[in-house]
């Protein structure tokens, strides 16, 4: 058994439902410890967070940042194993955060850890920041820790992500930024009454109809070069009291916009309101972005993951934009390059979640060949 699949192993052993960490950082820690870095845990309320350093800083910083939260695993009789006792079947390594991101986790240590050792004084500095709130409300872990560093003025000048970014195929993909996120609870107000009598209420129903048609209809933007068009999209709707006579005096709706950088949070905003406006809609609206849009244009961070994936996948991954959100939101705009690259992501946060043995033997190998290419 190779040391990243061991490593892996143990950490899915450990339940960590996010925030919950689980002693996952503990065992992460004691190996980067004995590598020799430096280890600052950096708690916030629920959440479990560190940030490790290796090497000298007055020379370019490359940070691995990851997760070691997980979703709940869903109903315990739909999996073919306990989600909490790894173990391989027909090649594949099967566990709650098999892929998302405990390989990810183990294949970053155990890389670092054979690079330090044939390179106890690489260039620059190794760097970990690694959180237990990416899968909860993402607002006491990685968005903590770089308001932190962002005080100290510490810098980062690339950070690879662990996330499964892969497609098909092993290191088919790498993410190069995301869209931003900004999503919003809207109460629409009218007034309760009797069916029979729709002149004696309001239906808050009837009334957002038609903006709502709008909403979904209305075409945001084209995007550009590197980013899909901004997409609106209803995740939530809620009305009525159950009866069938009686006519709601209320309607809550969810909704998200899911958008690229030709776009600001304060334009999506008017347009969402003028509509609601224009068609006269009683309502009150609450406003949550939970991440900014980045991009990293291609240069030395992104030219150093696709050497190192061609070197041992034999292909050259495909640069993307596309996908949810993910921590490099928070530390991109601290001026670093952000690139993720992991294993495929067609389980995650399914029943039976796996990744393939050979994967994470694949991406231990693509990280060690990055650390060669950057800081060796």
């Amino acid at each position: 058994m190779s040391d990243a699949l061991a490593l892996t192993e143990a950490l899915i052993r450990l339940p960590s439902v996010s925030p919950a960490d689980a002693g996952c950082q503990s065992i992460l820690i004691e190996r980067l410890e004995r590598a020799g870095f430096a280890i600052e845990r950096l708690p916030f309320g629920p959440v479990e967070n560190f940030w490790a350093t290796h090497g000298s800083a007055s020379e370019p910083t490359f940070c691995f940042a990851g997760h070691t939260d997980v979703v709940p695993p869903g109903p315990a009789e739909h999996w073919v194993t306990d989600p909490y006792v790894p173990v391989v079947r027909d090649g594949h390594l099967y566990g709650r955060g098999a892929a998302d991101m405990k390989s990810g986790l183990a294949a970053m240590v155990t890389a670092t850890e054979s690079f330090v050792a044939r390179h106890p004084r690489h260039r620059g500095r190794i760097a970990y920041l690694i959180t237990s709130d990416e899968e909860g409300p993402s607002v006491d872990g990685t968005r903590r820790v770089a308001e932190v560093l962002r005080a100290r003025r510490e810098r980062i000048d690339w950070c690879l992500v662990g996330e499964p970014s892969s497609e098909r195929a092993f290191g088919d993909t790498v993410k190069i930024g995301r869209r931003g996120s900004l999503s919003g609870r809207l109460t629409v107000h009218g007034v309760q009454g009797h069916v029979a009598y729709p002149h004696r209420a309001e239906n808050p129903v009837h009334a957002l109809a038609p903006a709502l048609q709008e909403l979904c209809a209305h075409r945001w933007d084209e995007g550009d070069g590197h980013f899909e068009p901004s997409s609106f999209q209803v995740s939530n709707v809620n009305a009525g009291t159950g009866a069938p006579n009686v006519i709601p005096g209320e309607l809550k709706l969810r909704f998200n916009v899911r958008f690229a950088p030709v776009q600001t949070v304060e334009g999506l905003q008017r347009t969402i309101t003028g509509i609601l406006d224009r068609h006269r809609v009683r309502y009150s609206l609450d406003w949550f972005v939970s991440g900014l849009p980045f991009f990293t244009p291609p240069g030395a961070l992104s030219e150093a993951v696709c050497e190192a994936v061609a070197a041992v996948a034999g292909r050259t991954p495909a640069l993307s934009t596309g996908g949810g959100t993910s921590d490099g939101r928070f530390i991109a705009p601290l001026g670093a390059q952000v690139v993720e690259l992991g294993v495929r992501n067609e389980t995650i946060h399914q029943v039976n979640e796996c990744v393939a043995v050979a994967e994470i033997d694949l991406l231990e190998r693509s990280y060690a060949g990055i650390l060669e290419r950057l800081l060796a």
